[in-house]
């Protein structure tokens, strides 16, 4: 699959056991706001997360009720898919999960989601167009389409690395298949699935009632830098006393 470090689940130094533990509870609590949200239905959908420092990620167990879960059931795999430690099967998405996080050093979290609206467009092969400020804020543009590809392999990971490649998206439609979004954390790959299916029903609602006004590329730019720079509690700058 790939050339990542074999681990053995029996080496993991404290440091490195109290991080997969913290992450092994966020990861668990982080799939509470899937159904929360409404964006899955029965078991399907998960969320994993990259172990900082390591060749490492956890994600949920294959067909395992959500209101079953729990952090010692989340499961720690390898970035070849393998899995280190865990009683369960790993989600059926978890080599395209460990494919982004090996071509994408940035990403730190992975989700994916069958949300209604989102999961329509990706039906119809349609890029949901930027006609809401919210999808300038969140997503820089348009959020686009990427190809089929069948589950169970790395091929879906590969689709979403080539996809976002051109794109400032954290999301991407998966053509006849759902939503997969990605983010600095599994925290915010989640918020942008959120986000993802807000837009796509917000959009399909507008399209209803006539065509959407699309916002000029100049002004997109300038929201999404906003949203991104300066919208929230911003970090200090470095040297900048903090007060």
């Amino acid at each position: 699959m790939n050339d990542s470090a074999h681990i053995d689940a029996e080496h993991i130094d404290s440091a490195l056991r109290a991080a997969i533990d913290r992450l092994r509870d966020e990861v668990c609590r982080l799939h509470e706001l899937l159904p929360r949200n409404g964006l899955v239905a029965w078991t399907a959908g998960n969320v994993s997360a990259r172990v900082p420092g390591a060749d490492l990620m956890v994600i949920k167990p294959s067909g395992v009720d959500y209101e079953n879960l729990t952090p010692e059931s989340m499961v720690l795999c390898d970035l070849s898919g393998n899995v280190v430690e865990g009683g369960f099967s790993p989600s059926s998405d978890t080599g395209s999960h460990a494919y982004v996080y090996r071509h994408r050093p940035d990403v730190g979290g992975v989700v994916h989601t069958h949300s209604t609206y989102a999961t329509a467009w990706s039906a119809r092969g349609e890029a949901i167009p930027c006609v809401i400020t919210a999808m300038a804020d969140e997503f820089g543009g348009e959020i686009p389409v990427g190809p089929f590809a069948l589950i169970g392999d790395e091929a879906i990971g590969k689709g979403i690395v080539e996809t976002l490649a051109a794109h400032r998206s954290p999301a991407v439609l998966m053509r006849n298949h759902g939503v997969f979004t990605i983010g600095r954390d599994a925290r915010a790959a989640v918020k942008a699935a959120v986000m993802a299916e807000d837009v796509a029903r917000t959009v399909h609602l507008a399209r209803a009632y006539g065509e959407p006004i699309p916002i000029p590329s100049a002004d997109i730019d300038a929201l999404h830098h906003r949203y991104t720079h300066v919208y929230g509690q911003q970090p200090p700058a470095d040297g900048a006393e903090e007060r």
